[in-house]
């Protein structure tokens, strides 16, 4: 599983947490697909992004920020998936049902959950080696902003593979964190 540089990142859901992660992922230099399916989120996150990126910014090789309505279209490339869906069982089963169906078999997914096992929600996929969680409440992860020394707490499944982990590891590297890694008990 190598990623290819500039690293390509879907995020799935254009609520907060999605727009600050694009935002974060672009001036990293990583190309992301910010997908809702509401219209009113990616107009909301295009605007957002906007105020805090210059145009020539969203647009430079290595930094663009695609706004779709589709998951099929935010992951048609993606080396990693995250999914920033609402922290609910029938929420996130179906948000990694369609990203096991409509991903490449190179990507990655990533999961912020509190509530819900990745284990569990690893094996209802048929890439449980490329699931991975992010063990924060969505809006505790935005406030980590700034913060000196901040680190990004991760859980893995029994199955995660090791090329998985330094792929989300280098994502928030990448993005001016650092990570905890820990298997989930």
């Amino acid at each position: 599983m190598e990623a290819r540089d500039p690293l390509t990142v879907a995020i799935i859901g254009a609520g907060p947490l999605g727009r600050w992660l694009a935002l974060r992922a672009a001036r990293a230099g990583m190309r992301v697909f910010l997908e809702d399916v509401m219209p009113s989120n990616l107009r909301h996150a295009r605007e957002y992004i906007r105020e805090e990126l210059n145009e020539e910014a969203m647009s430079q090789a290595g930094g663009i920020v695609g706004f779709v309505s589709t998951i099929e279209d935010a992951v048609r490339e993606a080396d990693l998936a995250i999914d920033c869906v609402p922290d609910e069982l029938e929420s996130k089963l179906e948000a990694m049902w369609l990203l096991d169906r409509m991903a490449p078999p190179k990507t990655v997914f990533c999961t912020p959950t509190l509530n819900m096992s990745i284990e569990d929600l690893a094996n209802c996929t048929y890439r449980p080696d490329r699931c991975i969680a992010i063990a924060a409440a969505p809006r505790k992860m935005a406030e980590l902003e700034g913060q000196e020394d901040a680190a990004i707490e991760l859980r893995t499944a029994a199955a995660t593979s090791e090329q998985t982990i330094a792929l989300v590891c280098e994502f928030w590297r990448r993005a001016g964190f650092r990570t905890a890694v820990a298997r989930e008990s």
